[in-house]
């Protein structure tokens, strides 16, 4: 018999460990955000596994707040400050952006830097957790869901970031060898044991990385589970969040971080055991990775003739971030059950960006 899974809601009370200052966030909110002066009840959404995410509710106002998680944090990661940049100017040119209202820098407030935004409403696919009931889930309406998703991520990488000043988010150039440097160093930082196939295959990116496509903004953090749709077309991606890595850089470092979640039935039993949970993508109707492959490259005009290395990239950076996010709880930094059983994901994701990088010459 299949193990029940618990249908977890969309937020609740929050996490014990994870509570703050509440008296003195509303102090510091009066007068500078919409509603603040009325009573302030607060929830825990329960989606993510990193930065912690608040529902902030002034009467019938309804605010977003993120900070990063307690404990010690990687170079880099959890920057509230270029989520607050990004997001306070790219929802004029792109609408499912939430709109950031405001930053504080000041970590005498909750103990950390923060910001809070609008709150977007729609259907949200959770990772381990059954499609929504409130999604159609017949396979024309899953196709539209798999164009919309990949459209958006087009959408974004046209945007004139100069336009909106954002021109100074990144560096370009040199982009991608910077990004593998850098999570080789995270590895190293937070590998739990070792797993030999991740310096093979950090090195061997470096010595092949393909030229570079024209820069635009990327999230760096494209997933399905990372947005959000409209309640009345599936076509309609209503929201994307979780921005804090966003930059300038190499468009397909987005598409190829899509395709590292994404499952095809294909796929090898580790590296959908890796999903704990329903593979959302195996339902009849979902695109499958050349699918998407196709769409992003009509759609765009953009040569993906080299994706397949930025699919393994993608893989291999993806064993970084869930082992940076287990190693917290083999620490005792958080108490969260979700993070008890991924120890294993790390080397089976390995194993999966060297599948895909030996059809470019990969040899282990």
């Amino acid at each position: 018999m299949a193990e029940a899974i618990e249908i977890v809601p969309e937020y609740g009370e929050v996490r014990d460990e994870e509570q703050l200052d509440w008296a003195r966030l509303q102090a510091y909110l009066k007068g500078k955000l919409p509603g603040a002066e009325r009573p302030l009840s607060v929830k825990q959404f329960r989606g993510g596994h990193s930065n912690l995410t608040y529902l902030l509710r002034f009467g019938d106002l309804e605010w977003v707040m993120r900070r990063p998680p307690f404990g010690p944090l990687p170079v880099g990661g959890h920057d509230m400050a270029r989520e607050y940049r990004v997001l306070s100017r790219l929802w004029q040119a792109f609408k499912p952006a939430p709109r950031a209202m405001l930053f504080c820098e000041d970590t005498s407030i909750i103990g950390a830097p923060f910001f809070v935004m609008e709150r977007r409403s729609g259907i949200v696919i959770k990772n381990r957790q059954p499609l929504p009931d409130e999604l159609p889930q017949d396979p024309a309406s899953l196709r539209k869901l798999s164009a919309g998703f990949i459209d958006t991520a087009a959408d974004l990488h046209a945007v004139d970031y100069r336009a909106l000043g954002l021109e100074n988010l990144g560096k370009p150039e040199g982009f991608l060898v910077r990004q593998t440097n850098g999570w080789m160093k995270r590895w190293e930082a937070a590998k739990t044991r070792e797993v030999p196939l991740m310096e093979k295959l950090g090195a061997w990116f470096v010595e092949h990385t393909p030229p570079a496509q024209v820069p635009s903004i990327i999230h760096n953090d494209y997933y399905l589970h990372n947005v959000m749709i409209d309640s009345h077309d599936p076509g309609k991606i209503v929201g994307v969040f979780d921005w804090e890595m966003s930059t300038l850089g190499d468009p397909l470092v987005d598409v190829g971080i899509a395709l590292n979640y994404w499952r095809d039935k294909t796929d090898p039993p580790e590296l959908l055991d890796t999903s704990q949970g329903e593979v959302h993508t195996l339902r009849p109707g979902f695109m499958t990775r050349d699918e998407l492959i196709e769409r992003y490259a009509k759609r765009t005009g953009r040569d993906l003739s080299h994706i397949a290395y930025y699919w393994a990239w993608a893989h291999w950076k993806n064993a970084t971030v869930v082992e940076q996010i287990y190693v917290r709880y083999v620490r005792g930094q958080t108490s969260d059950p979700r993070f008890a059983t991924m120890g294993t994901h790390a080397p089976a994701l390995a194993v999966a960006a060297a599948r895909v990088a030996a059809r470019i010459g990969f040899r282990e």
